[in-house]
C-alpha cells in the first residue's frame, strides 16, 4: 500500500509508505487533506528536498455499463476503481422526456383546422448535422474523464493507456456498432489534452493480464470486485513497463517478455453518479385546481441538496449515504438516503441526519473486498 503525497503548493509527488506518512504526521511535517475519491492523502508543510518523479500510468478499460481504472508504477499498484456508468439511467430519462414532449405538442395542436393553419413550431436548428454525442454516451465519458482528473490531483501521472473497443452487435438487420465504441475518438482527444495517451486492443490487454497472473471474472460484469474490470485497468497500465518483443540469436529465435512490474494490493473504490432529476413542471397532467405534482429538483427545504453525503442513525444503527429526495407534508418531514448503487436505504428524520460533505457529483464507496493479486516479476 502507498499513501498519496502532495507538495506545499498542491502538486502531487511520488507516494510514500504508510509508516513514513504516520511519522511525518506525528512530527508535524505533513497534514491530512481530503479529496473527492476518498483516498488517504497527506500534504507536506515544508518544501521537499526534491521533486523528481518516476513513470506512473493510469489504465482505462471502458465499457457500456462499467469501466475499470488502475494506476500502476513499475514497483506498486496505487489505485483501482470500478465505475458504474449512467448509461441506463440517462437512456430512460431521455425516453421519458421524448414521450412527454410529444404528448404536450399533441395537446396544443387543433386538428380540426387545415394542416397548413395548425400551430406547428418550426425547427430551431438542423438536427441532421451528426456532430454531437448522444447524451448517454457523453455522460459515460464525462464520468471517466472526471475520475481521471481527480487522479491527476493525487498522483504524478505521466501517461494514460486507453483500450480501444472493436465490437459489433446483431440488430436484426445486420451488424451495428456497439454503444461502447461510440465516443472513443472524442474521449481520446480529451485525454490527450491532459497527458500523453496510448491505445491498445483488448486481446493485448488479455495476454498481459494472464502474464501478470491477474484473475478475470466474466460470469457477472456487474460484480463490484477488482476481478471484473479493475484488473484490466492494471494490465493496461502495466503495458507501459512491459512488452512482448521478438528476439533472435545464433541458434534460437522467438518472442519473450521485456520489462519488469510488480502488482500489489491497493485501495479499491466503486464510483457512480447520483441519479438527480431535473425539475419537471409538465411531468403529469394538472390535478383538480390546476396543480401539478412535484417532480425533480436538487434543493430541499431543509438545507440539504440531492447528492450530499450524510450520516444517518435509526434504532442504534448508523449508516452513510447520499441525499436523494424528501417528504414535506403536515404529517412527516423526512429525507430519503441512498447508497452508491442508488438504492434507497430508508427515510430519516431531520434530527437523525448529519451533513458530512456537500455534493461533488460522484458517489464513492470504499469496498472492504480487495484481494491481493498474484505477485510476479517478469524480466
Amino acid at each position: 500500500m502507498r499513501v498519496s503525497v502532495l507538495n506545499p503548493d498542491g502538486t502531487p509527488v511520488m507516494p510514500t509508505k504508510p509508516s513514513r506518512a504516520r511519522r511525518w504526521l506525528k512530527d508535524g511535517k505533513a497534514v491530512i487533506v481530503h479529496n473527492d475519491l476518498k483516498v488517504f492523502c497527506i500534504q507536506l508543510v515544508a518544501e521537499p528536498s526534491g521533486r523528481k518523479t518516476q513513470d506512473m500510468v493510469v489504465g482505462i478499460d471502458p465499457g457500456k455499463l462499467f469501466t475499470g481504472i488502475g494506476v500502476q508504477t513499475s514497483k506498486a499498484t496505487l489505485f483501482t476503481a470500478h465505475l458504474i456508468l449512467p448509461f441506463k439511467s440517462i437512456t430512460k430519462k431521455m425516453s421519458s422526456r421524448r414521450q412527454l414532449r410529444r404528448t404536450r405538442r399533441g395537446r396544443r395542436i387543433n386538428r380540426k383546422v387545415a394542416f397548413k393553419s395548425r400551430a406547428h413550431r418550426q425547427k430551431r436548428f438542423s438536427n441532421r448535422r451528426q456532430g454531437k454525442l448522444p447524451p448517454s454516451i457523453r455522460a459515460n465519458k464525462q464520468l471517466e474523464l472526471r475520475v481521471v482528473k481527480e487522479l491527476l490531483k493525487l498522483f504524478p501521472i505521466s501517461h494514460i493507456r486507453y483500450e480501444v473497443i472493436k465490437a459489433r452487435t446483431e440488430n436484426g438487420k445486420g451488424k451495428g456498432f456497439s454503444p461502447a465504441m461510440v465516443g472513443q475518438k472524442i474521449m481520446l482527444q480529451w485525454l490527450e489534452n491532459l497527458r500523453p495517451t496510448t491505445t491498445q486492443y483488448g486481446w493485448q490487454t488479455s495476454i498481459l493480464r494472464q502474464q501478470l497472473g491477474l484473475a478475470k471474472d466474466k460470469t457477472d460484469k456487474s460484480k463490484q470486485s477488482p476481478e471484473t474490470h479493475a484488473n484490466d485497468g492494471i494490465a493496461l497500465a502495466a503495458s507501459h513497463f512491459m512488452s512482448f518483443e521478438q528476439f533472435h540469436t545464433a541458434n534460437t529465435r522467438g518472442h519473450h517478455w521485456v520489462g519488469q512490474v510488480e502488482v500489489t494490493s491497493s485501495p479499491f473504490r466503486v464510483i457512480s453518479r447520483p441519479h438527480i432529476y431535473r425539475r419537471q413542471l409538465h411531468f403529469e397532467n394538472p390535478d383538480t385546481g390546476g396543480m401539478r405534482k412535484r417532480k425533480g429538483g436538487t434543493v430541499t427545504p431543509f438545507g440539504f441538496r440531492s447528492g450530499d453525503l450524510v450520516k444517518a442513525s435509526k434504532s442504534g444503527t448508523v449508516i452513510t449515504g447520499w441525499i436523494g429526495g424528501f417528504t414535506n407534508s403536515e404529517k412527516s418531514k423526512n429525507v430519503s438516503v441512498y447508497d452508491h448503487n442508488w438504492k434507497q436505504i430508508g427515510q430519516y428524520a431531520l434530527s437523525k441526519l448529519e451533513l458530512l460533505q456537500r455534493s461533488t457529483g460522484i458517489c464513492v464507496a470504499k469496498m472492504n473486498y480487495c484481494p491481493t493479486p498474484y505477485l510476479r516479476r517478469t524480466r
